[in-house]
């Protein structure tokens, strides 16, 4: 047993030994032998751990780092072990230094001198291949809190802020905070480093700079001017914390530069009042004059539309900052539309009910209407916590109006009856504040607190005595015999407040009840010395009132009270009575006072009012710490006044990217340098004199200029290849056009021919271009520059074969567009030059050629969109013939390219009439589409046959989202509200590539770009042919070929911003599989993912 006993202590008793030794060492003083043991084990055990990082073994050394993080979660000091692990920093194994990391960032600020030693290690694990390790470094490097390496760190930032990588970028962004605290003195250089940090096209890095711009310099408006718009379309694809700060700030900047939106109300407002005794003509002209006044800016509108779609996120913080921002900005009009969600989140916990009910309740003073529809949404449950019960409360009381009052007092009567006595008495406030506010209700509310003040419990009858006093100072005459009953009631409430109110009530109408009042002066002498102070005070008031209006009766009780206060203990009561005795009781050293001491005890008071304790708050901005307290907290930045003029917007502009320019400018010059004009111009002699010399000179300049290029531009990346290969391409194309102007029929082919390839050869740059630009530009980025291109790309094209006589200055619109740098053009030259082989050495020399060869088979890497490898014949009802009153409409994905637009997916709609009669008129009416979303309609039907069917095209751009794109279709008689909502799935376009390009580009979305899962794949789906048609059955992806049976690959892009989708299915041992997804869109990767893995998994 002994054996066994130690053989566990020495394996995993340590910790316990020690927890015991540490337990033990207050109570008795051990002997010097069970010391030294004591201390020994735990020398050992810290030997074992520095040998077991000295290993040469990563296993050892992983197992080490896990049993030290696990000592110093359990808050355990493990500092002496600081330089064993910081040997390690230089580990190979990722998952050691991200262990070692952790540890260091913990214990760097102890040990700053052995800290400063591994500054080095981490200067150069900043340069380190692997992404997450240059951004460990950075975390760790400013987390080290010693003033004399700031230099290093700002100089780390630096860089890091200019890394490839989006989430190095983030954490630089995050490393300025902990520099600014660190050092404020840094402010100017970091703030250097935030605008260029705001420039960032990343959707990883926008929240994280924004964080750092509030924490450092919010003031600098002017960092925000240019970045404005683009932060406003990058919102929607920012993380969820990143969003609220986005949007807080935003909010602030809005309020300085645009002008109030709630002028327009009150502009109307005037006019509407002083329009009575105008004529028709002047009315006309004053109605133009005021409609001019307030013109929304079109960035006002920006932030509110791209702000709304936020409004259905999943985080509650997200939905209070946009529903802040439109209360704080918004249109009075518009304000309306964030309380639908906002009630959607009272059905989260506690802690989010309690912020969002706070804001609400701000809300409703103000503007009633918003919350109006929703008032049962804020009865109170039964399982509520009080703090939620009030506010629930609060909230009913502000939404009361004569409408709705009578079923609000239903509600009251029930809470009052509540076991929880503080929300009781909260709803008998509520109950007065109604009385007071909605005059119709003050008699039934007041006769209702009457009824309570019969209420066995004690709490409810003080409330309802003190609720009561408050309403009879409204309108006292008309209610002498609700004082005579409290009078009555005296006896037997025992509760300070309550007897203190009623006192004063009969003091104050002492008049009114003169029988009464004397008596109960009487009752109360006898207990004075028994009584609270504050009761105290009130018989004291009593006595005084009733001396000076009813001598007679009460002079010598008065007196007596008096003589009782004089003696009191409380100072309070002692300096009470004196003043009364001075002021009412005549003598010798009376002051002038005496004379008016009627006037100042019985003089008219003015009626309480019952206000919401929230009815002050408005001036905090919604959603922050300093509403919640109502007081400012620090670090509380206040909501400026709206400006009376708005500033000049112009600043907000944007100037076209300078590399963009020029790249464009090269091209374009090129373009017009080359005689295309010759090929559509009529007279073709003076076209072919001009263009013999012109081509000979200018094709020999490019060519040597091309020379010079080609060297430079083939190692410096693919947008500087496809560059040189298209001025190259030029030219070729030039002498192609020349030799083909015999005939006007092969000019007309082949503009037809090259239309198709150039438009073609476009969409497939787009797709390239986006793929390499994914670790730098954010997808927003990418899509917003695919939308213009887009919109000339499909343009240009159907203009140049539809009219000849408009092809000449087509051409010449055409030349400088971007689009036509796709190395797919070389194929199409290719094609085109083959029969005229001859006169190329005239235009191109032959060294020249053969570097385009190189070039185009170098290149070859392009990425193609090719047919769909599976069409699915499944059919979705988009309308019951039942609910379309006899037109049933279904539709399906073609999983073809839109011939409307390549960034929208096609939609195939079939259209049956199952009636006896023509169906007329059958189209697309009222689009009610999310934000960014565009729909091509089909052509209207003029009539249906009876059971007949026709199939019609539609072309919708999702935006690469699974939102739901609803629309009417209608008919001559009828509108039908029907939605169509694709899966991710059909949001793609396959694509061609090999597995070495594959490969590659799999690397260069790698890290924050990668999402996968492993999966247990059922025995009869582990057979490449079930894989490949399981994965393209649900998703349209190419098939990639694979030199391994056990890997499967499959590539697509997403229609609308062209970005790669590289999934790859890995079959494992023992039926499992992992599932990998890299693309820069990783929501859609995601979602992906969730929709692969059933179809995998299941047998």
């Amino acid at each position: 047993m002994s054996g066994n006993g130690l053989g566990y202590n020495e394996q995993g008793g340590e910790t316990t030994a020690a927890e015991l030794g540490q337990e033990a060492a207050p109570t008795a003083a051990p002997s010097a032998s069970s010391a030294f043991g004591l201390f020994s084990s735990d020398t050992k055990k810290n030997e074992d751990l520095k040998q077991m990082l000295e290993s040469n073994k990563d296993s050892a050394k992983l197992d080490a780092m896990r049993r030290i993080v696990g000592v110093v979660a359990k808050g355990k000091n493990a500092s002496e072990l600081f330089p064993a692990v910081v040997k390690n920093v230089a580990s190979k194994n990722i998952e050691i230094k991200k262990l070692v990391y952790v540890y260091l960032m913990r214990y760097a600020e102890e040990q700053q001198d052995l800290a400063l030693l591994s500054i080095s290690t981490f200067q150069r694990a900043l340069k380190d291949p692997n992404q997450l390790i240059r951004a460990s470094a950075l975390r760790v490097l400013s987390s080290i809190r010693v003033p004399i390496i700031v230099p290093i760190m700002m100089l780390a930032i630096k860089e890091a802020s200019s890394d490839l990588s989006p989430y190095v970028r983030k954490n630089a962004a995050h490393a300025i905070q902990k520099l600014y605290s660190l050092d404020p003195e840094q402010k100017e250089m970091l703030i250097e480093v935030i605008e260029k940090l705001l420039k960032d096209k990343s959707t990883l890095v926008a929240g994280s700079v924004v964080m750092a711009f509030e924490e450092v310099c919010p003031d600098r408006i002017d960092l925000i001017h240019k970045n404005y718009r683009k932060l406003c379309n990058l919102l929607v694809d920012v993380e969820e914390w990143g969003q609220i700060v986005i949007i807080h700030m935003l909010t602030r900047y809005a309020r300085t530069q645009f002008e109030s939106p709630w002028k327009e109300d009150v502009v109307m407002e005037e006019y509407n009042e002083k329009n009575f005794y105008e004529s028709d003509e002047e009315q006309k002209e004053k109605d133009q004059k005021v409609k001019k006044l307030y013109a929304m800016d079109p960035d006002h509108r920006l932030l509110l539309r791209n702000t709304k779609p936020l409004l259905q996120s999943r985080n509650a913080a997200v939905v209070m900052a946009v529903a802040q921002l439109y209360w704080h900005l918004a249109p009075k009009s518009e304000a309306g539309i964030v309380s639908k969600s906002l009630v959607r989140l009272l059905r989260s916990n506690r802690e989010v009910q309690y912020i969002v009910l706070q804001n609400i309740a701000t809300m409703s003073i103000q503007r009633k209407g918003m919350f109006e529809p929703y008032l049962k949404s804020f009865y109170v449950r039964s399982t509520d916590p009080t703090m939620i019960k009030t506010l629930k409360l609060e909230i009913l009381t502000n939404l009361a109006n004569e409408a709705s009052i009578s079923t609000i007092l239903r509600e009251f009567q029930t809470y009052v009856k509540s076991q929880d006595k503080q929300f009781a008495a909260a709803t008998i406030q509520a109950i007065g504040r109604c009385a007071t506010n909605i005059s119709e209700v003050t008699d039934t509310c007041l006769n209702g607190l009457v009824c309570l003040l019969s209420n066995r419990d004690e709490i409810v009858v003080a409330e309802s005595v003190v609720v009561i006093k408050k309403l009879l100072q409204t309108q006292p005459a008309h209610h002498s015999e609700i004082i005579k009953h409290m009078a009555k009631l005296l006896d037997g409430i025992t509760v300070p407040v309550a007897r203190a109110s009623i006192l004063w009530l009969i003091g104050e109408y002492c008049e009114r009840v003169p029988r009464i009042a004397p008596d109960v002066l009487r009752k109360m002498a006898k207990s004075f010395t028994n009584e609270d102070d504050l009761v105290k005070l009130q018989i004291l008031n009593l006595g005084a009132k009733l001396y000076l209006t009813n001598s007679k009766q009460t002079k010598l009780l008065t007196q007596y009270v008096l003589n009782l206060g004089k003696y009191d203990q409380s100072y309070d009561i002692r300096d009470r009575t004196r003043f009364i005795r001075q002021l009412i009781v005549p003598n010798e050293k009376s002051g002038a006072l005496s004379k008016y001491a009627k006037k100042i005890f019985l003089a008219q008071k003015p009626a309480p009012l019952l206000e919401s304790p929230f009815k002050d708050r408005d001036h905090f901005q919604l959603g922050t710490l300093s509403h919640i307290l109502n007081t400012k907290a620090t670090g509380y930045l206040e909501l400026s006044s709206w400006p009376e003029v708005a500033p000049d917007p112009s600043v907000r502009n944007v100037e076209v990217i300078e590399p963009t320019k020029e790249w464009t400018g090269l091209l374009g010059k090129a373009k017009k340098e080359k005689p295309t004009k010759q090929f559509y111009s009529e007279d073709e002699d003076e076209d072919e004199s001009a263009s013999s010399s012109d081509t000979e000179s200018k094709s020999g300049s490019e060519s040597e200029k091309d020379k010079e290029e080609g060297s430079s531009m083939e190692s410096s990346g693919s947008s500087s290849s496809e560059e040189s290969s298209d001025s190259e391409m030029d030219s070729k194309e030039g002498g192609a056009k020349k030799k083909s102007e015999t005939s006007e029929e092969s000019d007309s082919d082949d503009t037809e021919k090259k239309t198709k390839m150039i438009s073609k050869g476009k969409r497939t740059s787009r797709s390239s271009e986006s793929g390499s630009s994914s670790t730098e530009e954010s997808s927003s980025g990418s899509e917003s520059e695919s939308d213009s291109e887009s919109d000339s790309g499909l343009k240009k094209p159907e203009n140049a074969t539809s009219n000849k006589s408009e092809e000449k200055p087509q051409q010449k619109k055409k030349t400088p567009s971007k689009q036509e740098v796709s190395l797919l053009d070389l194929d199409d030259f290719s094609f085109v030059s083959t029969p005229v082989v001859v006169p190329r050495p005239a235009i191109l020399p032959p060294s020249l050629v053969a570097d385009l060869e190189g070039l185009k088979l170098t290149s070859s890497s392009v990425i193609d969109v090719s047919a769909p490898v599976f069409v699915p014949m499944e059919t979705h009802e988009l309308l019951h013939r039942m609910s379309g009153k006899g037109l049933a409409v279904h539709y399906h994905f073609s999983r073809q390219p839109c011939i409307y637009g390549d960034q929208m997916v096609s939609v195939q709609v079939t259209l049956t009439n199952t009636t006896d009669q023509k169906i007329e008129n059958i189209h697309i009416g009222e689009k009610k589409l999310p934000a960014g979303m565009k729909m091509h309609v089909f052509n209207p039907i003029e009539s249906l046959e009876p059971e007949g069917s026709i199939t019609v095209s539609v072309g919708i751009d999702f935006c690469d989202s699974t939102q739901t794109a609803s629309f009417q279709l209608c008919t001559k008689d009828n509108h039908f509200n029907v939605s169509i909502q694709p899966s991710v799935g059909e949001l793609l376009l396959p694509v061609t590539m090999s597995e070495k390009d594959f490969m590659k580009e799999q690397g260069m979305l790698a890290g924050m770009n990668e999402t996968s899962t492993t999966i247990t794949v059922a025995p009869q789906n582990s057979t490449p042919s079930v894989i490949i048609q399981k994965v393209v059955k649900a998703a349209n992806l190419g098939v990639v070929p694979s030199g391994q049976d056990n890997i499967h690959r499959f590539a697509a892009k997403t229609v609308h911003s062209g970005s790669l989708m590289l999934v790859t299915v890995e079959l494992k041992e023992s039926s499992t599989a992992q599932l990998i997804i890299n693309t820069e869109k990783t929501v859609i990767g995601s979602v992906l993912l969730r929709e692969l893995k059933p179809v995998l998994s299941q047998g």
